[in-house]
């Protein structure tokens, strides 16, 4: 990262840092925390840590393997060989582990994460995670049943009555990991469906099932010994749910009648919805670039206007093998290069975007991703 990277993603505003105003994802994780402690009977931690952290917490103490693609700089924020903006808060696990004695005890780890993200009303490249470890050094070890358990304590404080089903997964830091899913009756635009970060699988029908998070026992490697549970939440989509938002970037606008909105758990009540524009782009970029790397490429080129863009979605891909001779020298395509068709959806949260305003944003994003060696402007 540049130094001015740097300043300006450790100017962040971090959500659940009660000393940088009140919002509704403090109390989620005060919801949380409460109803965990009060089932155990056992202390809370809670220690946010700092968001440059050891590469070593980030990946290795977490038995993350060297060749794990998470640590390609092309998805990691490094800050120098030995140092990057956390890429979750499970990084500061280990400094907490090294440092506890306590015989029983929850650690929580609210903050802001720095990731490479696709670009949709439910992803940013900043988002917000909250760690639960609970650590027993002494009494009888913990079980699946205890970790089953705190599945239910955590999602009815942060959304009662809410229906929950979860799925295996494997985590490096975990055995017997699992994927937390809750199920979203709202009737918003995407009303079916399994969403989670790796894709979508059909629903039953009845609502779509949303990923809040992942968990399992923690790793006797990772403890050091002690039993544990670790679980790792999304807070930005706990905080849509809870409060019926369904545009990631509202928990963020600087808007006052949506601002105003996001100190609490109330029910959020739409302001006037802005008309979306849609721009296709028709792109030649590298074999290798994906999803998660076109959404981060777009946030740089567009820099603060970037919070215009509602969501990018990959049409279509087409090697350059498998294009006619046509369709390459249209694009100026290059071998080692592939054909992505690109959905832009453009909605300012607080007002109309004029066509020419639309095209100049939807050049800028084709000028920066555009690789091949004949362009087509909109202006």
């Amino acid at each position: 990262m540049t130094p001015e990277e740097l300043r300006a993603a450790l100017a962040l505003r971090d959500l659940t840092d009660p000393d940088a105003g009140e919002h509704a994802m403090q109390h989620v994780v005060s919801a949380i925390e409460y109803a965990l402690a009060r089932a155990w009977g056992i202390p809370v931690r809670r220690d946010p840590g700092p968001r440059i952290v050891p590469v070593a917490h980030n990946y290795d103490r977490l038995r993350y393997s060297p060749e794990a693609v998470t640590r390609d700089r092309r998805y990691s924020r490094y800050v120098d060989a030995e140092r990057m903006l956390r890429s979750h808060t499970t990084a500061r696990v280990p400094a907490l582990l090294d440092a506890n004695e306590l015989p029983d005890v929850l650690l929580s780890v609210p903050g802001v994460c720095y990731r490479r993200d696709a670009i949709d009303r439910h992803h940013v490249g900043e988002p917000h995670q909250l760690d639960l470890w609970r650590i027993r050094r002494a009494g009888p070890p913990l079980t699946e049943a205890d970790l089953v358990h705190m599945i239910g304590l955590v999602v009815s404080a942060a959304l009662p009555g809410r229906e929950w089903h979860t799925v295996p997964n494997v985590h490096p830091y975990t055995l017997a990991g699992r994927e937390i899913y809750v199920r979203d009756m709202s009737g918003s635009r995407e009303a079916t469906g399994l969403e989670h970060d790796g894709g979508r699988a059909p629903s039953d029908g009845a609502g779509r099932l949303l990923e809040i998070g992942e968990c399992g026992l923690a790793h006797p490697e990772v403890t050091g010994g002690p039993s544990g549970l670790a679980m790792g939440l999304g807070l930005d989509r706990l905080v849509m749910l809870a409060k019926g938002v369904d545009d990631i970037r509202l928990l963020r606008s600087t808007d006052p009648r949506v601002a105003g909105q996001m100190r609490d758990l109330s029910p959020y009540r739409p302001v006037s919805a802005m008309p979306a524009a849609h721009r296709d782009l028709s792109l030649a970029v590298g074999a290798d670039l994906d999803a998660e790397l076109l959404g981060d490429r777009v946030r740089q080129l567009l820099g603060p206007d970037a919070a215009a863009v509602e969501e990018i979605v990959v049409r279509s891909e087409t090697g350059y093998a498998e294009l006619p001779d046509s369709a390459r020298a249209r694009m100026g395509l290059r071998p080692g290069q592939k054909n992505v068709l690109l959905r832009v959806v453009l909605r300012d949260l607080t007002r109309t975007l004029t066509s020419a305003e639309a095209n100049a944003l939807r050049d800028r994003i084709y000028a920066g991703l555009h690789e091949g060696e004949v362009y087509e402007w909109a202006t």
